[in-house]
């Protein structure tokens, strides 16, 4: 990562200032797949304990931006990625730091739901084992079944621990892996399109889970549906191309959006 520090300008200095609320912050990040130029100058602040929202088209960087926070485009070759890009202040790009402990500070939630071929316990007791976070099996007992609260799956499958996880069904498979991310108590959790493979009622369940975690996690969610984004986010970043063409209070950019392509975005106009 080219770690080489830009002079501000006044100007840029002045719409660069950090809130203290700032959990992450993204400075002029640019992220290449070879040849092509995937991600432009992407700043962004985004604040802790609450739901940010990154919306636009496909193919126009929202995941691949996600995916730069907690270093998982490191598994790509030919990805590169400039800029720089805080956590708390601490650069994640720095060489000294260490991956796994970054990804056990930022969970990851995918499109479809991914348990491991485990039992229900193990999925969730696996990360907080291989981080040596529990020093007994009672320990261990305790964050599996906080975990699966938080995830408000511990009542449907606290009689069935031993059973597989893949067993669950679709809506449950989706806070199964939201628990497994809780167990290793991270800061932050990027979900990306966490809802595009379950049905309305799972879709509903899950939607008031992260309303809920919010109070306590960092969340920043990649979506499809600005209704499922008007929803659950206070801030929203729109994308296209590979821009981060606006940002901002939700309810303010759904309503008043200042850029005219987020506007026609927003009405349906393209996308």
């Amino acid at each position: 990562m080219d770690m080489s520090q830009q002079t501000l300008t006044p100007e840029k200095a002045v719409t660069q200032q950090v809130p203290t609320s700032a959990k992450v912050v993204a400075r002029d990040v640019n992220v290449y797949y070879g040849e092509k130029h995937a991600l432009k100058d992407v700043s962004i602040n985004i604040p802790d304990k609450s739901v940010t929202a990154f919306i636009g088209p496909s193919g126009c960087g929202k995941s691949t931006f996600l995916r730069c926070i907690n270093r998982m485009n490191d598994t790509i070759p030919s990805c590169r990625v400039k800029g720089t890009i805080t956590i708390d202040a601490q650069d994640i790009y720095d060489p000294a730091l260490d991956v796994v402990q970054l990804r056990a500070r930022v969970g990851m939630v995918f499109q479809k739901p991914n348990p491991f071929p485990k039992s229900i316990y193990e999925n969730v007791a696996y990360g907080p084992r291989i981080h040596g976070m529990s020093r007994s099996k009672a320990d261990l007992d305790q964050i599996v079944e906080s975990s699966l609260r938080k995830a408000s799956l511990w009542e449907e499958v606290k009689n069935r621990l031993q059973e597989s996880g893949t067993a669950l069904s679709g809506g449950q498979q989706q806070r199964l892996c939201i628990a497994r991310a809780i167990a290793v108590s991270p800061d932050i959790i990027l979900m990306d399109e966490p809802c595009s493979a379950l049905d309305p009622i799972a879709t509903a369940k899950i939607e008031e889970l992260i309303d809920e975690l919010s109070q306590n996690f960092c969340i920043i969610i990649v979506t499809h549906s600005m209704q499922q984004a008007a929803r659950v986010s206070k801030r929203t970043a729109f994308f296209h191309l590979g821009l981060l063409l606006e940002e901002g209070e939700t309810n303010e950019m759904f309503t008043n959006p200042t850029n005219e392509k987020t506007q026609a975005y927003i009405t349906g106009r393209f996308g």
